[in-house]
C-alpha cells in the first residue's frame, strides 16, 4: 500500500479495502444498494461500474454461493479493485474487468449473466461543480457512462427474466421509471432513503426485471439517521457482517 492509499474495514473486519486517498472512494449509497439487492445460490452477476470493487466484494461475502464480475473503465480503481479481490482471498468468485459499459458487446457474451447491480454516476454534466481529479469526476457525472447507458447494457447482458438493482437520486425518479421501462426492464420493488425523518428523499434504490409484467412493491423507507450523526438500526445492520437471510438467496 502507498502513501496515496488508505485501508478500511468493513462488515465487522472481514472486508478489507483498499482505496484511493484523493480518488474515488465508495460511499454509503453502494453500501446501502448492497443491502437491498438480493441474489439466489450459484447466480453469476455483475457490478456495472465497480470502482475499487465495494459492492461485488460486500455481495460475495454476503452470498457465498455466487460469482460476480466487476467491470470498471478507470484503470486506477480497477487496479484498486483486483488488489481487494486479492487481498480478501476471493479470486475464486470475483473477477474485474476493465472496460467500458457502452461496449459490452465487444467484453461479455449476451444473456451471461442473472443480476446487474450498478450505483451510476447520476450528476449532469451541466450539473454542480466539477471535481478537478477525473477519477472523482467520472465517478460522478455523466461524463462516460450515464444510468441510460448502464440500462442499454443491462438489457444486452441479463439473461431472461434477470434482475437489475440500482440506487439513484429520488429527484430523478420519474426519469428512472421511464428508462427502465424503455429498456424493457420492468421496475417491481423500491424503496425510498432519507437522511432523516425530517427531511426529503435522497435516494431511490429499485430492482428491475427483464421481460417482467407491471407490478410493483413499494417498501418502507430507509432512514440514514435516527439522530445527529447516529445511525438508524437498520444502517448499522449494513455495516455488519450479516448473511443473507435464506429466504433472500433461495429458491
Amino acid at each position: 500500500m502507498t502513501d496515496e492509499e488508505t485501508m478500511d474495514e468493513i462488515l465487522d473486519g472481514s472486508l478489507k479495502i483498499r482505496q484511493s486517498a484523493r480518488g474515488y472512494r465508495f460511499t454509503l449509497d453502494s453500501l446501502m444498494l448492497a443491502g437491498f439487492a438480493s441474489v439466489k445460490p450459484r447466480s453469476v452477476n455483475l457490478d456495472l461500474g465497480c470502482g475499487n470493487g465495494i459492492l461485488a466484494l460486500v455481495m460475495a461475502r454476503r452470498y457465498p454461493l455466487t460469482r460476480w464480475v466487476g467491470l470498471e473503465i478507470q484503470e486506477g480503481p480497477a487496479k484498486l479493485a483486483r488488489g481487494n479481490v486479492e487481498q480478501n482471498g476471493l479470486e475464486r468468485r470475483v473477477t474485474i474487468v476493465s472496460g467500458d459499459a457502452r461496449d459490452v458487446k465487444r467484453i461479455f457474451s449476451p444473456r451471461s449473466f442473472d443480476n446487474v447491480l450498478f450505483n451510476p454516476p447520476y450528476r449532469k454534466i451541466s450539473s454542480g461543480r466539477m471535481n478537478p481529479l477525473s477519477e472523482k469526476a467520472i465517478a460522478r457525472h455523466e461524463l462516460q457512462g450515464s444510468l441510460a447507458d448502464f440500462l442499454a447494457a443491462s438489457r444486452i447482458l441479463l439473461k431472461p427474466k434477470g434482475r437489475v438493482f440500482t440506487i439513484y437520486p429520488a429527484t430523478r425518479l420519474a426519469e428512472l421509471v421511464s428508462l427502465f421501462r424503455k429498456t424493457d426492464i420492468e421496475p417491481k420493488r423500491m424503496k425510498l432513503v432519507f437522511s432523516d425523518a425530517s427531511s426529503d428523499a435522497e435516494f431511490v434504490m429499485a430492482e428491475g426485471r427483464s421481460g417482467s409484467r407491471e407490478e410493483l412493491k413499494m417498501e418502507p423507507p430507509l432512514y440514514i439517521y435516527e439522530a445527529q450523526n447516529i445511525y438508524t438500526r437498520e444502517m448499522k445492520k449494513l455495516f455488519s457482517d450479516l448473511a443473507a437471510p435464506p429466504e433472500a438467496c433461495g429458491g
